[in-house]
């Protein structure tokens, strides 16, 4: 626990910071002690990001100060910011992954003897902060071949290998496996009980509950409260500081009748992936798919939509076999994808709104793009997903849930009826997270089928009429509402379920 005697490492005081048009922080303060992990709360949007930048020295705050250790301080830069004991490890590793562990934890800091560097005293330096952390692989080799996991420890074997007192951490379970978490927890354990002082940002509420001393939030910019470990760190209180309203109205939701089949999968296989999965999704239905990581659910929708070409089974898209050709036969026939990887698959991050809202159906005449027609059908597409932005802005610049708006506006110009949702809430905040849910149940409720894979359990019982259960590329369960809990979900997916048969 943090220990309050001794003075802060860090202090943030009256910090205020304003962009053109943007008033990122407001007056915002914030303490830092040793021996702490501090959870810092808040929507996409509130000023998390840039309070962050802030800490580590990427901005100057316009008012207020900030003191290390009680004295007062200006960062600079990331540079000054490490040589005063703080790091950061970014959401999207910061690595060079051509260079070995050894060389990327010692690169910009290396020390060289008459021009030349010091290699010896380097993997001193290097191979005691790996050691702190027991680092699972060779530290010689580039760390782009390192899983994602492995690369984060080397971000954190960074910060040791820099003393570092505060240690920032941005969404840092955001591309891990369960198992790599909880090696993760009990590492920032450590770390807070050899004193410390973390900043962890996360979406996930339960990491918050499992490892937060103190949370505070924010909200537009501003600092709402900080809540200590206790009574009061819980989901409503957080949800209720974070966006004045709870996910609470898609919980007990009624079981509705759903409609005609409109989604029929039959006997689908692909060789190593998974083999004879059968299901149907029918109208007004959204049908939740869980399972653990590796499952194979997701290579499932890829198959579905010719993403990935299948070895055998048949899929029926409104009554009509789908050839399985391409994902142009999938868009025609009305299925819409919203892949995981919305950054990477779902959108051209370095082009306009305009352009990512209209890519799966472009207004032209005569082969020439209607650039006119272009910006009015984005504008009104994506009013229909409350996303009301500038078409011109570029993708790259939204938070993770505007991007998935964009994403669901796309899908939207198409008039699809069928919708496969895989992770639709990864890595955006609570607010947006309801926001998606209320257009997930508008789009069912107008007649169209859902087929939501998920890893998030409150998400799935929340949000599923049905839930069917994957395990080790098998279809092993199917329940629906009134049956789901988060105890059978489990037991089907690690194998505690006697396996179901359709």
């Amino acid at each position: 626990m943090a220990n309050r005697d001794a003075a802060p490492f860090l202090t943030l005081k009256g910090v205020s910071k304003s962009f053109p048009g943007v008033k990122a922080l407001q007056d915002v303060s914030i303490e830092l002690y040793p021996g702490e992990i501090h959870a810092l709360m808040g929507e996409n949007g509130a000023g998390k990001s840039t309070l962050l930048k802030i800490m580590f020295g990427a901005y100057v705050a316009d008012h207020g100060s900030l003191e290390l250790e009680g004295k007062h301080a200006i960062l600079g830069s990331p540079a000054h910011a490490l040589a005063q004991g703080i790091s950061m490890v970014h959401q999207e590793v910061s690595l060079v992954p051509q260079l070995s562990a050894i060389q990327n934890i010692v690169l910009g800091r290396e020390q060289s003897v008459a021009g030349i560097i010091d290699w010896k005293a380097a993997r001193t330096e290097a191979l005691a902060a790996l050691r702190r952390l027991d680092f699972p692989a060779s530290p010689y080799v580039p760390v782009g071949r390192l899983s994602v996991a492995q690369q984060q420890l080397v971000e954190l074997a960074r910060a040791l290998a820099v003393d570092a007192k505060v240690i920032i951490l941005d969404e840092p379970t955001a591309s891990l496996s369960s198992r790599e978490s909880d090696r993760l927890f009990e590492i920032l354990r450590d770390l807070r009980g050899a004193g410390h002082a973390l900043v962890y940002v996360s979406h996930r509420l339960a990491e918050v509950f499992d490892l937060a001393d103190r949370a505070t939030v924010l909200r537009d910019g501003q600092l709402v409260g900080t809540v200590l470990r206790g009574p009061d760190l819980t989901e409503k209180t957080l949800i209720r500081m974070m966006v004045g309203r709870g996910l609470d109205d898609f919980a007990n939701l009624p079981t509705r009748q759903p409609g005609e089949v409109i989604l029929e999968v039959k006997d689908l296989t692909r060789q190593g992936a998974f083999q004879d999965v059968s299901f149907d999704v029918r109208r007004g239905e959204i049908v939740g798919m869980a399972g653990m990581v590796g499952a194979g659910r997701t290579e499932v929708a890829r198959c579905i939509v010719s993403a990935d070409k299948a070895d055998a089974g048949t899929v029926r898209a409104k009554g009509s076999d789908l050839p399985l050709r391409s994902p142009s036969d999938s868009v025609k026939a009305g299925i819409a994808f919203l892949t995981e990887d919305r950054k990477h698959q779902g959108l051209a991050l370095h082009m306009s709104l305009a352009i990512n809202a209209t890519l799966a159906r472009t207004p032209s005449r005569f082969g020439f793009i209607n650039r006119r027609r272009q910006r009015q059908d984005a504008r009104e597409s994506l009013a229909r997903v409350s996303a009301r932005m500038p078409v011109t802005r570029l993708a790259g610049q939204l938070s993770g849930g505007n991007q998935q708006k964009v994403v669901l506006a796309k899908w939207l110009l198409t008039d699809s009826e069928i919708f496969i949702f895989d992770e639709p809430t990864r890595g955006i905040d609570v607010g947006a997270k309801a926001e998606i849910y209320a257009l997930m149940r508008e789009l069912a409720d107008k007649g169209a089928g859902i087929l939501m894979i998920s890893s998030e359990m409150p998400e799935l019982l929340r949000m599923s009429d049905r839930i069917l259960v994957m395990r080790e590329g098998r279809l092993v369960g199917e329940m629906g509402r009134s049956e789901a809990s988060e105890e059978r979900v489990v037991s089907y997916s690690s194998g505690g379920e006697k396996t179901w048969q359709k």
